[in-house]
């Protein structure tokens, strides 16, 4: 196995592909961890090396072709959470694990928070965002309702699959969010929207694979979508109510400046890398 291993690293560093993703798809393909494939324990029947060893060069080939290790392994890590995901659904990326933590501190710091509040997650694809909230509130004592909001039948696949994995009380709502909810008003609304630019290129293992819809914000600055986003959070949020955002590095000025008009105190909130890539406001 540490020969084949070492045939996929080279194979790998060639394409400039990450060592890291050799390691997954064989830690994938025997159910062990990553930690365990280098151990000395680990240990392959004979009669199951030719098969072992056939299956792992299919996957190192999907993945040389550009396919997400994601997709291939069927589950990505979250937070605390192992999601599964697969074509039709976006894959949850690090960064978007920061606006959980915004989150969290938003629901904490509200007054009475001993009382339950209200959330909803526009776009919730996977259920990423919804998933991790529930879990990780229950955790520190706060009651939340949470709402995920999904118009992709596709994605409503995962997100349901993902909500039972975890069995927790999430309503799924299938619908546009400009049309979804009407007469509810919630706590705080959280949007990963589509967002970049409709010309901006993209690596061929996310263009190639993952949902344009879930990807693509509209034509010269991505806003078109993450607009419509914003008009529904300032549709379904209570006066006083918290809104926050995911946006593209380039966009937090436009869009404090779409907020303007429903929005107070909007901030901007950088990711590990500094690079601007949230934004929260409070309703009007």
């Amino acid at each position: 196995m540490k020969e084949l291993l070492r045939q996929a690293f080279t194979q790998f560093e060639k394409n400039k592909i990450s060592t890291v993703d050799a390691e997954l798809l064989l830690a994938h393909l025997l159910g062990v961890s990553r930690k365990e494939i280098h151990t000395q324990a680990l240990e392959i029947p004979s009669d199951q090396i030719e098969s072992i060893t056939a299956e792992y060069k299919e996957l190192i080939g999907q993945r040389l072709l550009g396919r997400p290790v994601q997709y291939i392994t069927g589950s990505a890590p979250f937070r605390y959470l192992d999601l599964e995901v697969g074509e039709g659904v976006l894959i949850p990326r690090p960064e978007t694990e920061l606006l959980v933590d915004r989150a969290i501190g938003f629901l904490t710091s509200m007054e009475n928070s001993n009382e339950a509040k209200s959330v909803i997650d526009l776009g919730a694809g996977s259920g990423a965002i919804s998933i991790a909230i529930t879990s990780e509130a229950a955790l520190k004592g706060l009651s939340v309702s949470v709402i995920a909001v999904e118009k992709s039948e596709p994605a409503v696949v995962w997100l349901n699959k993902n909500i039972a994995k975890y069995d927790l009380p999430i309503r799924v709502v299938v619908e546009d969010v400009l049309t979804a909810l009407p007469g509810v008003k919630a706590d705080l609304v959280l949007a990963n929207p589509p967002y970049i630019p409709d010309d901006e290129k993209l690596p061929q293992e996310v263009e190639g694979y993952e949902p344009e819809i879930a990807l693509r914000g509209g034509k010269v600055d991505g806003m078109q979508i993450p607009k419509l986003f914003i008009d529904s959070a300032a549709r379904l949020l209570k006066p006083g109510g918290i809104f926050i955002m995911e946006h593209h590095e380039k966009q937090s000025d436009l869009v404090k400046q779409a907020l303007k008009e429903e929005f107070i105190l909007p901030q901007t909130h950088a990711d590990l890398t500094g690079r601007d890539r949230f934004t929260s406001a409070r309703r009007r």
